[in-house]
């Protein structure tokens, strides 16, 4: 069967480990403001869950081994996340990438646990989504996931080490750093994300792009705008197979080895879209534009991109334009990774410091009043006429109090002439 329009693995086998069950949480999902969390945020302890079920034969028992790092095995009670646990995955993952190269199957490790989302259903989690449902052998076993037990396996002593994390957002917070660490775009993450807690909560097959259908532009059409996402997105998204290689026996598709794959790094052998396939550019779009080398990959959805008009608009766009592919790609990923999600808080957090600045006050007269009463309209507009001549304005108030100081010198001035007068 065709590899889904995805990135492919550059690494070998794993032993399979087996894997935790969820952490429950409720809450829908995030549509407006999001929360920022420092490094010094605290939850209250909510109780452990044993894990509901194991993609493998042998199951884990209800005690979670912890590090040295002396983080508690209970999940927050306030997050489905905890942050702090978060940060710390976020550079174990850092490390994970330096040593492995394993950049582009973690990619598509959360590509592909997101991209199974369809819009028109709106219950979770039968819609689908970043819910960490591809932890379960029944989605693992999906053609289209062929090699992600890989990354599976990579990244669960990260989910063992900091129980109190949900595979969603692992998975979110993998892909997110690979493309960060290549060179990519500052990825606009938030997280949160609740995980499904059985394998009888995956969606169904056959929700992933294939590589090579019939007609490849219309193909990607109905299912990136099943989740919702448009001809930019799409276009965007495929910029990231300037990251890692098709290897003929998973996908079908591509040579066992090129000039460009031979020596690795990592696992020899594939064929890479790019030359330099774990570094994050646009090459991918000039490569594809000219299609001068035999040693790189073209697929049939690849070539769509600039074979079809409206994809092409896009195409040559970022083919001549780096950083306009990264600001869509950044957002196109994020949108990407919310798809479907569930998340506790609702508004979702995120991970990096900085207290988010309070919006500035805006002015309202009646403040001024030291009567009960209500000021008229007129008395309003002179107030606001006077306090705007001092550089005052209703979304931008006085860096110091102008408006009191007049007032007072008024009242001071009134004073001095009623004792002269006298």
């Amino acid at each position: 069967m065709a590899e889904p329009l995805s990135l492919i693995s550059s690494l070998t086998s794993f032993s399979p480990t087996p894997l935790a069950g969820a952490v429950p949480a409720t809450s829908a999902f995030p549509k407006s403001r999001v929360v920022a969390v420092s490094a010094s945020h605290k939850c209250l302890p909510l109780r452990s869950f044993p894990s509901p079920s194991s993609i493998f034969l042998h199951k884990r028992r209800s005690a979670i081994h912890v590090s040295s790092t002396n983080f508690s095995s209970l999940s927050p009670k306030c997050f489905a996340s905890d942050p702090a646990q978060l940060k710390g995955a976020r550079d174990d993952i850092k490390e994970l990438l330096r040593t492995k190269f394993c950049h582009p199957i973690l990619v598509r490790l959360g590509w592909h646990d997101a991209g199974t989302y369809d819009k028109s259903i709106e219950d979770w989690p039968q819609r689908g989504g970043a819910n960490g449902s591809l932890r379960f052998e029944v989605e693992l076993k999906h053609a289209a996931n062929a090699g992600l037990l890989n990354a599976l396996t990579l990244i669960q002593p990260i989910k063992d080490k900091y129980p109190g994390i949900t595979y969603a957002d692992l998975f979110q917070l993998a892909s997110a750093t690979a493309i960060e660490e290549t060179g990519g775009p500052k990825i606009p993450m938030i997280y949160g994300r609740v995980d499904v807690s059985s394998p009888e909560q995956c969606p169904p097959e056959g929700k992933l792009p294939d590589a090579g259908p019939p007609s490849p532009a219309e193909h990607l059409r109905q299912v990136f705008y099943r989740m919702g996402l448009n001809d930019k997105d799409i276009v965007a998204l495929s910029g990231a197979h300037t990251l890692g290689r098709a290897r003929p026996e998973r996908s079908g598709w591509g040579k066992p080895e090129t000039k460009y794959t031979k020596d690795g790094p990592g696992a020899p052998g594939g064929q890479s879209w790019t030359v330099q396939w774990l570094k994050f550019d646009n090459s991918y779009f000039k490569d594809i534009r000219e299609r001068k080398d035999e040693d790189l990959l073209v697929l049939p959805t690849d070539a769509a991109l600039f074979d079809d008009p409206s994809f092409k608009v896009y195409a040559e766009k970022y083919a001549e334009d780096q950083e306009a592919f990264f600001t869509d790609y950044a957002e196109s990923h994020a949108k990407l990774s919310n798809l479907g999600a569930k998340f506790d808080p609702p508004e979702g957090f995120k991970l990096d410091d900085g207290a988010v600045a309070p919006a500035a006050e805006k002015f309202e007269a009646a403040k001024y009043s030291s009567g009960k009463r209500e000021l008229s309209d007129a008395m309003k507009q002179k107030i606001r006429a006077e306090y705007e001549g001092f550089g005052g304005s209703p979304d931008k108030p006085l860096k110091t109090n102008y408006f009191l100081n007049i007032m007072i010198g008024i009242a001071v001035l009134a004073l001095l002439t009623s004792l002269i007068g006298n």
